[in-house]
């Protein structure tokens, strides 16, 4: 009996070659997820942060369970929500500038969630991930429809992706200066933050990314087949067709959960996917692990960051990826990585 084919991966590596780079990114997350436990306003050292986690009798438990604890979980998984959409937006649309907020994704959902707190006064996250779930994939299919559908290209999805990514954002703007108990409410929520953490929204947000997560790791191989061409995808077992529905199905359920919980964060979803594919290839079986190991420790990192610069209060980790990911998207687009129609 036929034996079917692996499909082949081009520019992938020796497992050699990819197996050190995630042990790094692994132990970079490390590193940050207790630079994130430890550093406030109040500082921690690592011997602090220990005892605060397993030991109830200590001075800093209470600081370490329900302040630092929550806020770096979330950062977690939400971190790994927008490093693992990133990396299948751009294996799906090929363009290497895909990102969930280039794209209008997390505007989608903003919109959704401010419509649902101004217009129907709802105010938890039980009540609007649902909201934002479903703006996220109102917007997602919108642009792969306006983008031209099946024949759909990257610039063309990136310019239809621009122009509601800014409609949505003026709609946000203009409903919550139009109302100012949903202004106050949101104020934060729409710069992106991790502020507000709280073990229930951990909780809540945590079945979204892992169903999220066991997709998109599904789609790898079809995922991989589909970049060598759909003849060469269909030969090798996979269905175009299914494969880019459970891929946007992946990409709504990472977004939509991460933007509910955190507000919309950009660049992350666009910086990783690189750094990953210059660590371990273009492999996705490699590159999502990766992609979802480095995501956190950068968002984690730039809340660090915030938190320094911001003594004795903080800048929101959504103003920090902004101010680093805006050059990092300049500069690839200066080299000539840019979207070709």
């Amino acid at each position: 009996m036929p034996q079917r084919r692996r499909p082949a991966v081009p520019g992938g590596r020796p497992a050699h070659r990819w197996r050190a780079p995630l042990a790094a990114a692994a132990l970079l997350l490390l590193v940050v997820l207790v630079l994130s436990l430890g550093i406030g306003a109040k500082a921690l050292s690592p011997g602090q942060v220990w005892h605060g986690l397993f030991d109830p009798a200590a001075p800093d438990y209470t600081v370490v369970h329900r302040l630092r604890l929550p806020r770096t979980l979330l950062g977690l998984l939400v971190g790994a929500a927008l490093g693992l959409a990133g990396g299948l937006m751009q294996a799906l649309t090929r363009n290497p500038l895909a990102d969930p907020g280039l794209l209008g994704i997390n505007a989608g959902a903003s919109a959704a969630v401010v419509t649902a707190t101004a217009l129907l006064g709802i105010g938890s996250f039980d009540g609007y991930v649902w909201f934002a779930l479903a703006g996220a994939a109102a917007v997602a299919v919108l642009v792969y429809a306006v983008g031209g559908g099946r024949t759909a290209t990257p610039a063309r999805l990136a310019l239809a992706g621009a122009a509601l990514n800014a409609t949505l954002y003026s709609y946000v703007s203009a409903l919550m200066l139009l109302n100012a108990a949903s202004l106050e409410r949101m104020r934060v929520w729409t710069v992106g933050s991790l502020a507000d953490a709280r073990p229930g929204t951990v909780l809540k947000v945590l079945p979204f990314v892992l169903a999220g997560l066991l997709v998109a790791l599904a789609l790898a191989r079809p995922l991989n087949a589909l970049a060598l061409g759909e003849e060469t995808a269909r030969a090798q077992g996979a269905r175009p067709a299914r494969v880019r529905a459970l891929t946007v199905v992946a990409i709504t359920l990472l977004c939509g959960a991460a933007t509910a919980a955190c507000g919309p964060i950009v660049f992350v979803g666009l910086m990783v996917p690189h750094l990953a594919r210059a660590a371990v290839g273009p492999d996705l079986r490699r590159l999502l692990p990766c992609c979802a190991l480095l995501a956190p420790a950068l968002l984690l990192g730039s809340d660090v960051l915030g938190r320094l610069l911001g003594r004795p209060g903080e800048v929101q980790v959504g103003v920090v990826t902004a101010v680093v990911g805006g050059p990092f998207f300049l500069l690839h687009a200066r080299r000539g990585k840019t979207v070709r129609g």
